[in-house]
């Protein structure tokens, strides 16, 4: 039997399990079915528009659907990029808090200044130094990492969907959109002209037919 409250706590477990320890995640993942549910109500209003014609809808409906692709790729590229970038910096303990400091000098993983820099090992700050795979890592200092990784991946998740949402986006939507929009313009003329050159000349014959109607029309004004 359906069980609506069994539902909710399958949902509340999943939840937690995917996004419990990554917030930034859940936040790219929210943002990216915003634009999907944003898009397909736009597709839906001109479906259903009585007041746009068919003709124009032959040309909105796929302009709505790519112009809602183009949205989604760079929402989600540049937030999801953004995102990793702070996690890295994080992990690798580029950015770090005093107490995550104090731990990683005392293990002799910090490079100070002056310091010769031992052959082969890797060091806090280092692109490849991941500061979750030291030994006592879970035992002295998870508890202080995780929080920390946590809230800087979403501030650098909303920084990137800020950037994306109020400037790569819209940048990248009006060049797609202006390209189209010249397209549709070209096709348009040539449409035209088509019709154009249609009303001037409704009717086309062969040259034989051409020959033909020419000889008639003055057979009957040769004199001899």
């Amino acid at each position: 039997m359906f069980s609506p409250a069994k539902m909710w706590n399958g949902f509340k477990s999943y939840i937690y399990k995917n996004y419990g320890e990554n917030p930034g995640s859940m936040l790219v993942h929210t943002g990216v079915i915003g634009w999907i549910l944003s898009s397909l109500a736009q597709v839906y209003a001109v479906i259903f528009n009585d007041k746009i014609s068919k003709e124009q809808k032959v040309f909105l409906i796929p302009q709505e659907i790519a112009d809602a692709v183009v949205n989604i790729v760079s929402f989600y590229t540049l937030t999801s990029g953004v995102k990793y970038i702070g996690a890295k910096l994080v992990k690798t303990a580029k950015l770090r808090t005093a107490e995550i400091s104090n731990f990683l000098k005392k293990g002799g993983h910090v490079l100070e200044k002056g310091q010769k820099r031992v052959e082969g090992k890797v060091y806090a700050g280092d692109w490849n130094f991941d500061i979750t795979k030291l030994d006592n890592y879970n035992s002295e200092i998870a508890s202080k990492f995780k929080p920390f990784k946590n809230g800087a991946e979403v501030i650098a998740g909303l920084t990137g969907s800020i950037l994306s949402s109020n400037l790569v986006t819209p940048l990248v939507r009006n060049k797609y959109a202006s390209a189209k929009q010249k397209q549709a313009l070209d096709s348009m003329k040539n449409t035209n002209r088509e019709q154009n050159e249609k009303t001037l000349y409704p009717g086309e014959i062969s040259m034989n037919a051409y020959m033909k109607l020419a000889s008639i029309k003055h057979s009957g004004n040769l004199k001899v």
